[in-house]
């Protein structure tokens, strides 16, 4: 309890240091009293911009803070640019924890002393981050490997704070006018989710076999394997990476690497990611991305740490790939329609007043060539006009925009030129084509062709119990005849369906047949 009160002391302290009060002032139900606060504390210095000052004080409080401003800086669709900028640029700088620690850490998870496991492995950590270290080893049959080991105690640290900052967003919400919109409370709990999430690094691996597995046959895109047998929730093993940072350009440009190739790689794999399989790495910072210089691999992505990632499943995607083309032709009506037919808009929200909203938002955009043209920046502003019709931004589509940002970002950085809009536009029409054409209703068919043999057997014995049903007498002589002219009107519609949904297996059917024989012939 004392440690608590040490702790909250603390924050108080910090953020009086580095007048985090002062930002909130313009926002407080109770000016006055606001006003007398920055009065009596006046020997700070203030002097900085709020979100400079902001980040200081966030490193300042330690690493379970620092991720906490990490995750804020990937909600712009609630937090204000001047903040969001400030807080992209906070970094794990974390010491690293004394190496026996990390040998206990292992041998408790993984039942052996590093030296009884491997045949080499590095006291040394080679990178040092708030919840993990990493050590370089080589494995008995000469593979190298890359050993993640979990920070000792950081459960209880993570517990301890975030309870903090939950009191804490009860408070904002209280206090703060602006407190309800930003939801603090919905905040803190998806940070205190993805904390927890993080400290199973199993999670990792598996997300990190699901991408490699996705990418099997890629000239793309690596992803290093993960070494089962020597991975459990505190502890994981993967393949070791060889490759050049991708920020690093000079090395890049020196080793022969075609930047303007990568550049449109980094937009191709992102959207084969979202589009194709709905499951996306959405920590794609230039410090979790290498370029491989191995002449069997050479210029390929290197995908690193995978404790954050994205899933869009169906509807997503096709709610995104409407607004993504709709945006190409301008056609705001149908991106406001999008917008009310996913339930993200209110079902009262009136269509012509949510499309000027929109084109106003991106009408400007087109006006620039295309090469200058922000994706990123055009799902912010959508965001940030959606606020306004009380949309609900899913966190999966908060998560997919700031991906989106880190590769445009990245792809501009490697090739100043980039037009993304032009890099993607066929993708996504594709995409499209292959959902609603033919080619997309064939393979949904054979796809669903399991479930309708399953289910066709059983409507005779659904219809019969349905006609038992119907014959069964009334409650009330009085009601006979409305009940019977209900009954024989549901009888009408189930055979009508049955009648359909045959025809229409039928046909489909009959058209994947002679589809498949063409393409035999082919």
């Amino acid at each position: 309890m004392i440690l608590k009160f040490l702790r909250l002391l603390k924050i108080l302290r910090v953020s009086v240091k580095y007048g985090l009060d002062e930002i909130a002032i313009a926002g407080l139900k109770v000016p006055r009293i606001a006003k007398l606060i920055d009065t009596v504390i006046f020997w700070r210095d203030i002097s900085a911009p709020r979100g400079e000052r902001l980040r200081m004080a966030l490193e300042e409080l330690g690493p379970i803070f620092v991720k906490f401003g990490q995750v804020l800086s990937t909600r712009r669709d609630l937090i204000p640019l001047d903040l969001v900028v400030e807080l992209s640029k906070l970094q794990d700088r974390v010491p690293p924890f004394d190496s026996e620690l990390a040998i206990a850490q292992i041998r408790k998870s993984l039942g052996d002393h590093p030296d009884q496991l491997f045949s080499t492995f590095e006291r040394i950590p080679v990178a040092s981050a708030s919840i993990a270290q990493v050590h370089f080893a080589t494995l008995k049959d000469g593979k190298e490997v890359a050993v993640k080991v979990l920070r000792p105690g950081m459960k209880k640290s993570i517990d301890e704070d975030v309870a903090l900052m939950h009191i804490a967003a009860d408070w904002i919400e209280r206090i703060w006018t602006d407190g309800k919109r930003l939801k603090p409370k919905e905040v803190v709990a998806e940070f205190d989710k993805y904390l927890h999430d993080e400290l199973d690094l199993m999670r990792e691996a598996a997300n990190a076999s699901q991408l490699r597995r996705n990418f099997a046959n890629s000239s793309l895109l690596l992803v290093p394997e993960m070494f089962w047998d020597y991975c459990s929730s505190s502890v994981i093993v993967m393949e070791r990476m060889h490759g050049i940072p991708v920020s690093q350009i000079d090395r890049l440009e020196a080793a022969g690497v075609d930047l303007k190739k990568l550049s449109s790689d980094g937009v191709e794999i992102f959207f084969t990611q979202v589009f194709r399989d709905g499951f996306f790495h959405a920590d794609m910072h230039p410090g979790n991305i290498l370029v491989s210089i191995d002449p069997a691999s050479f210029g390929r992505y290197i995908a690193l740490d995978f404790g954050i990632v994205g899933t869009l499943n169906d509807f997503d995607k096709d709610y995104l790939s409407q607004n993504f083309l709709a945006f190409f032709r301008r056609d705001y009506k149908r991106v406001a329609e999008a917008h009310i037919e996913s339930g993200w808009a209110p079902r009262d929200t009136r269509v012509d007043e949510l499309e000027s909203a929109v084109r106003a938002c991106c009408e400007p955009i087109f006006d620039r060539p295309l090469k200058d043209i922000s994706f990123g920046q055009i799902l912010l502003r959508l965001f940030q006009t959606s606020r306004r019709f009380n949309v609900e931004v899913q966190p999966q589509l908060v998560l997919l925009q700031k991906t989106l940002l880190n590769i445009e970002g990245l792809g501009r950085q490697l090739d100043p030129d980039l037009d993304l809009w032009k890099t993607a536009k066929p993708y996504l029409e594709k995409w499209m084509a292959a959902q609603v054409g033919w080619q997309g209703m064939l393979e949904r068919l054979k796809g669903e062709a399991p479930r309708y043999t399953h289910v066709l057997p059983q409507l005779p014995r659904l219809l019969h119990r349905a006609l038992e049903q119907a014959g069964e007498p009334p409650a009330r002589d009085g009601e006979l005849i409305r009940v019977l002219i209900a009954e024989q009107q549901r009888t009408n519609r189930l055979l009508s369906f049955v009648v359909y949904f045959a025809g229409a297996f039928g046909l489909g059917v009959a058209g994947f047949q002679l589809y498949l024989r063409m393409h035999n012939m082919h």
